[in-house]
């Protein structure tokens, strides 16, 4: 496999690679990290890529592994486990500012999720995977994936229900 036919292959997710390690590692610099460590060992496997049923499930496992690993090591200590929130810099409508706001509570509230969850949540609502896929990914049944993306998304809506509603009785 030459460089232009492994671009071709992993074109269609490199992105889902990075924004799974950013979920999981929250620093951009460590999700641009995992993103290029992911992306070499597929290089070097590159002959190898043909026998497999989905490279893009093999680089998301590859992903979730070696992020977990990252998290588990000595230098997880000192990375920045720092969320920076995105703002959109064109002159806002009230919409615009609370549908920020929500977004923003909603990632802080994902933040708090156990890993597991907050993995299939990532895969599933942002990343548009099928149960069969995220199953294989995270090495689970197909049911113990629904039970736990449920068990998330409730965590979610209470969370957000809580802080919507706080913020009504506060005014």
């Amino acid at each position: 496999m030459n460089q232009a036919e492994f671009i071709k292959v992993i074109s269609p997710f490199k992105d889902k690679v990075f924004r799974l390690a950013r979920r999981l590692l929250v620093s951009t610099e460590e999700a641009e990290d995992a993103t290029q460590e992911v992306l070499v060992k597929l290089w070097n496997n590159r002959e190898k890529l043909s026998g497999y049923s989905s490279v893009e499930a093999m680089a998301m496992t590859m992903t979730k592994n070696y992020s977990l690993d990252r998290l588990k090591s000595k230098q997880a200590g000192e990375m920045r486990i720092v969320h920076s929130n995105y703002s959109d810099r064109q002159a806002g409508l009230q919409q615009q500012a609370e549908d920020r706001d929500s977004l923003q509570w909603a990632e802080k509230i994902m933040q708090q999720l156990p890993e597991q969850q907050r993995m299939i949540i990532q895969l599933r609502d942002i990343e548009e995977y099928e149960f069969t896929e995220i199953a294989k990914i995270m090495d689970m049944n197909e049911t113990a994936v629904r039970v736990a993306l449920s068990r998330a998304r409730k965590t979610l809506r209470e969370e957000m229900t809580k802080t919507h509603s706080y913020g009504i009785k506060k005014n």
